[in-house]
């Protein structure tokens, strides 16, 4: 069975976004060592909790970090961007 990880960086009490994006980077190294076949990171605006409004950016970080765990991205909010930015950003994805 292949096992995946959704993720998206939460900004537990006392820390920052920075500290998130850090511990989301650290669980893919992680899962990749553990076996995972996947890592998904989600998209959110709007809120303070979670530090994952760019999974595009996140997830190019989290590939130059590790080498097997396929990386990709959930819950793009297609509406708020064009048809030409979604084809250029995910054109290899």
């Amino acid at each position: 069975m292949r096992l995946s990880i959704l993720d998206q960086a939460p900004v537990t009490k006392g820390n920052t976004a920075e500290q998130a994006l850090k511990n989301a980077e650290e669980l893919a190294i992680l899962g990749e060592e553990l076996g995972y076949h996947r890592m998904w990171m989600a998209e959110h605006h709007g809120t303070n909790a979670l530090a994952s409004s760019a999974p595009e950016i996140t997830t190019a970080h989290m590939a130059a970090k590790t080498s097997r765990i396929r990386l990709g991205t959930g819950g793009v909010m297609m509406m708020h961007y064009s048809p030409l930015k979604l084809a250029e950003v995910f054109k290899n994805a």
